[in-house]
């Protein structure tokens, strides 16, 4: 009996050291991890919006409430995460930075930032977290001319879709070969993002 206590109290000094030494390691971390995420989310809003001097949050948002208007809309897998606004150099909003979590991808969540300029003209999205498959959905954050991504680049701002065949008119995006889950789980993120754009300036959304 008294090896069984005195095993028992070991094992409880044991856990309550480990758990102190754990909690002390996310407290001197915590910090440091912040400060790199939002250091990366400034990064997307500044490549998605370079004619920017500042961002700016937006009064009241809600991401429960807007992610609920672009599921109505029929994008059950997004979530719009956040939205700031893009001013220039004297203080004046030229657009929108819409974040946005697609939770359809081949490997899990995919989050992006997807800039909108006030006349309804993308400006391309930038991924802050993938993890798909490695030469196949990855290509998805590859940036610059015959990438996936360069094709939400400078197009109105509109209700994609995603073709195997071809892009044979402005509303269709060509798949990343072999990557067709990730493919639609991007490019339903925009339309979530663009149904998001379009209920702040009240715009109609094509479905």
């Amino acid at each position: 009996m008294n090896k069984l206590v005195k095993d028992a109290l070991v094992l409880t000094c044991i856990t309550v050291i480990a758990g102190f030494a754990l909690g002390l390691v996310y407290e001197i971390t915590k910090g440091p991890i912040a400060k790199a995420e939002e250091d990366a989310l400034q990064k997307a809003y500044q490549t998605v919006f370079s004619d920017a001097k500042s961002f700016a949050d937006m009064d009241g948002f809600d991401s429960a409430k807007a992610t609920d208007i672009v599921v109505k809309a029929g994008f059950t897998d997004d979530t719009i995460d956040n939205c700031v606004q893009a001013l220039d150099a004297d203080g004046n909003p030229i657009g929108y930075v819409i974040t946005v979590t697609s939770k359809a991808g081949y490997g899990g969540d995919i989050t992006f930032s997807l800039g909108v300029t006030n006349d309804g003209v993308l400006n391309g999205y930038s991924i802050t977290s993938i993890s798909e498959t490695a030469g196949l959905g990855m290509k998805a954050r590859d940036t610059g001319a015959g990438t996936f991504s360069y094709q939400f680049e400078n197009r109105k701002a509109e209700i994609f879709t995603v073709t195997k065949t071809g892009a044979s008119n402005s509303s269709e995006i060509d798949a990343i070969s072999a990557a067709t889950i990730t493919s639609r789980a991007v490019t339903n993120g925009v339309n979530a993002g663009v149904t998001y754009f379009n209920s702040l300036v009240g715009g109609a959304v094509d479905e």
